[in-house]
């Protein structure tokens, strides 16, 4: 069985947000799923992403496939880099050692 993480979407008409989801990847998209991994709300300001990494990394080390749109918010929560195995480089501080 092929899982992908991906979206699934929720809410009222005109009013979406959408739950990351791991499922099969011949299940439709609001269909069936097997766990879910965290949510994202497109119409805050700034937009609301909240994954849990641990299921992420699970799902990931396990060989599932994250869509484009899921691997642009695993990158946001950090999940992505952690999976990869880099760390993001740290702003050296302005000016001297002083």
């Amino acid at each position: 069985m092929a899982v992908k993480l991906r979206l699934m979407r929720m809410g009222k008409k005109k009013q979406p947000t959408y739950r990351l989801v791991a499922a099969d990847a011949r299940s439709p998209r609001d269909g069936r799923f097997i766990e879910i991994v965290g949510t994202y709300q497109p119409r805050l300001e700034p937009s609301g992403v909240i994954i849990d990494n641990e299921k992420a990394l699970k799902w990931l080390r396990n060989g599932a496939k994250p869509s484009e749109t899921v691997e642009r918010l695993l990158k946001i929560s950090g999940a992505w880099d952690e999976f990869k195995g880099t760390t993001p480089v740290a702003a050296a501080p302005a000016g001297g050692d002083a």
